[in-house]
């Protein structure tokens, strides 16, 4: 391919194997703690993905880095992704903990997309360190592995928006510094600070210390990876509120909360996803809670229960603190729904994302308006700015194609065998990052019966969904590969 820089991209996918290296190390401190016997296939993880990461990175060090092409950008974060995924099967196959490639694979992918979802049918059997390592998996993928990357790349030596774009990370975020690069440091520390919170509150409820850093790895970045074979189902009240708190949190924009920190608390709440945020839960949940009333005879509990999975799914989370398939079928469709919305852009949350749902609804009202009036001038704003044609079309686009691969992945999935209740979950649950689904795949099942051809699409979509489709499938059309 003519035009693109390989060392570039074979430079950086070594950065982030060596960071991956990095935290496989820390399994084998815990697996030191909790003498698992897991010391020598944890060592040699670590030995072979540094090994790997520091070829990369010396064998191809460019001399001087240029500011990455889209289409450059596009390969670096998309062959990141399956390089640390590649290698974050390590663990799990040199500890036989999962034996199989396909499996361990679709477990990796799951862990660093944020997706949750598992085929391990006996999750509280496995070793500590390896608890620990999938845990590890949603926190170093919550942010984004290219965003950890920009944190410790000289500043001098790589213009980083593109890589920070393509990865998805966020989506027209407003500058709250003049260098990218000072807004990734702060955002990272908030998402640290956030992890350290809730890890302490998780332990003074009750929670011991390795399952508190384990469920709070999970939230922050809105994984869903629990320690537990029924997720968070045996967990106390206080402790399901602690999450759901957290969960909420984590999927507000990271700039908000850093602007909240800076005293900006009036911008803060004036931004319109922000607002539309708190709506959709609440009603949703209010829907639910009455819906489920029969279920549990109970209001506090209702409403808990009713709170939690809609925080969960509108996270992409995909924690379960009960079987909502035993819910009235209006509950079951309503969360359903709830699937396709998403959290708030720049958070760690998936699926569409609130924004671009209020963008297309305020395009449709001027639609709508400039067919009764013709010559009306119809700006359409967002957080007090108009937004561009270009911005428009972007998000309107985003939402076709999505709903497209939805479509697409449906069928796939019949074809693998599922049932269109299974199939149709399947896809959405890991298109948005969200977990657990419907039917076979349902909350108290998991992914261990799909096929092995359904792993990899599924695998692949996780990929697509947390990359925001974009810069995966341009790998796949004839313009990319043109001069």
């Amino acid at each position: 391919m003519k035009n693109i820089h390989i060392s570039i991209i074979t430079h950086i996918i070594g950065i982030c194997l060596i960071a991956e290296g990095v935290f496989i190390f820390f399994d084998i401190l815990i697996s030191t703690i909790f003498h698992d016997g897991l010391l020598i296939p944890l060592l040699e993880s670590t030995f072979i993905t540094l090994f790997f990461g520091f070829s990369f990175y010396l064998s191809t060090k460019p001399k001087i880095y240029n500011k990455p092409s889209i289409k450059e950008s596009f390969l670096i974060v998309t062959l990141s992704w399956v390089f640390i995924s590649l290698f974050g099967t390590l663990p799990y196959l040199l500890s036989n903990s999962i034996p199989n490639f396909t499996d361990a694979f679709f477990e990796t992918v799951s862990g660093f997309t944020t997706t949750g979802s598992s085929i391990i049918t006996d999750i509280e059997a496995l070793p500590k360190s390896i608890l620990f390592w999938r845990s590890e998996t949603h926190w170093i993928g919550g942010m984004g592995i290219i965003a950890l990357v920009i944190t410790v790349l000289p500043s001098s030596q790589i213009s980083k928006n593109h890589l920070f774009s393509a990865e998805g990370s966020f989506f027209n975020t407003e500058k709250i510094q003049p260098r990218l690069i000072d807004v990734v440091k702060r955002v990272w520390l908030i998402y640290i600070i956030l992890t350290i919170i809730e890890s302490i509150s998780l332990m003074l409820a009750g929670m011991n210390w390795f399952d508190a850093i384990c469920h709070s790895f999970a939230t922050i970045a809105t994984g869903g990876f629990s320690t537990q074979n029924n997720s968070v189902v045996d967990y106390s009240p206080t402790i399901q509120y602690i999450l759901i708190l957290f969960m909420f949190l984590s999927g507000i924009n990271f700039i908000l909360h850093y602007l909240f920190v800076l005293g900006k608390i009036k911008k803060v709440f004036q931004n319109e996803e922000l607002k539309a945020y708190f709506l959709i839960t609440i009603i949703i949940t209010l829907l639910l809670s009455y819906s489920n009333f029969s279920v549990y005879q109970s209001v506090e509990v209702s409403f808990r229960q009713s709170l939690f999975q809609v925080v969960s799914i509108l996270t992409a989370t995909g924690f379960s603190s009960t079987d909502y398939e035993q819910w009235a079928y209006f509950a079951q469709h309503l969360l359903f729904f709830t699937m396709f919305i998403g959290a708030c852009v720049g958070s760690t949350g998936g699926g569409i994302k609130i924004a671009r749902h209020i963008i297309l609804i305020k395009s449709l009202k001027a639609h709508i308006k400039k067919a009764i009036h013709p010559n009306a001038v119809t700006p359409i704003r967002f957080n007090k700015k108009v937004l561009t044609e270009r911005q428009l079309s972007s998000t309107s686009s985003f939402i076709i194609i999505y709903l497209l691969t939805f479509v697409f992945g449906l069928f796939i999935m019949m074809a693998t065998g599922l049932d269109p209740k299974s199939a149709s979950s399947s896809v959405i649950t890991t298109l948005g990052g969200i977990g657990p689904g419907y039917g076979s795949i349902g909350p108290m099942n998991n992914f261990a019966e799909i096929s092995e051809l359904g792993k990899y699409y599924l695998s692949f979509n996780m990929i697509l969904g947390r990359l925001e489709i974009i810069s995966v499938l341009s790998l796949f059309t004839g313009s990319f590969y043109k001069i």
